[in-house]
């Protein structure tokens, strides 16, 4: 039978929702990261330079292949014998923005090619340029078909968040770790923290889903 100490849960319950919003901060920072530099690694596989499209697409490949823990130890400890001392905070930030950025890309480089072929040949009759063929045409029709990629990403990198506690980030594993060690309890901070994240994620992922439906159906995908 659990022992459960519903007064020690209520005691720590104030530092658990602080550390919540470091978690969300985190999430929020990183994922931003990841939505922008994403699309610059997608658009930079689609360059007519055969040599920088070939680095870029490795590159990718060996961040989708490697643990992201790994990344973050690279990213602050390697880092400093390359000149790059970062705090734990923005190491950590640096290398899951990095790290989902590489996924992201392939979500978008999805999205792009299933632009029909019409409407690159329709910018191309305009006499477009690169830029306005992307930024008007083909990015915003992009984007629909990308949104449950994206949005499905987005809760995951909240989820992954409790890796930045191993370079010392007080997000939420990093904060109930510390509380289990401070009272020799940890079935309450725990358990708490698997609540907080359902409790999160599970209304964040059917957020992602009516926001991909309102654009489809804005935009007169579905009826």
């Amino acid at each position: 039978m659990f022992d459960w100490k519903w007064d020690f849960a209520f005691e720590i319950l104030p530092r658990l929702l602080g550390a919540t919003l470091n978690t969300l901060m985190a999430a929020g920072a990183g994922y931003a990261i990841a939505l922008v530099l994403g699309l610059v690694l997608a658009l930079a596989q689609r360059t007519p330079v055969r040599l920088l499209t070939a680095v870029v697409r490795e590159g990718v490949e060996f961040i989708r292949s490697t643990p992201l823990v790994l990344q973050i130890f690279f990213v602050f400890y390697v880092g400093p014998q390359f000149g790059l001392r970062l705090s734990p905070w923005t190491a950590g930030m640096i290398a899951i923005g990095l790290h989902y950025a590489a996924y992201l890309s392939e979500v978008y480089r999805g999205g792009i090619e299933a632009v029909p072929k019409g409407q690159w040949e329709a910018c191309t009759a305009l006499s477009l340029s690169t830029r306005d063929t992307y930024t008007r045409i083909i990015i915003p029709q992009a984007l629909p078909p990308a949104l449950a990629g994206m949005g499905n990403y987005l809760v995951g990198i909240f989820k992954d968040t409790p890796m930045l506690s191993v370079i010392g980030v007080a997000e939420l594993m990093h904060t109930a770790n510390a509380i289990g060690s401070e009272h020799y309890r940890f079935l309450e901070p725990i358990t708490m923290v698997g609540v907080i994240f359902l409790m999160i994620s599970l209304p964040a992922a059917a957020l992602v889903r009516l926001f991909e439906t309102w654009v489809r159906r804005k935009l007169g995908m579905i009826r």
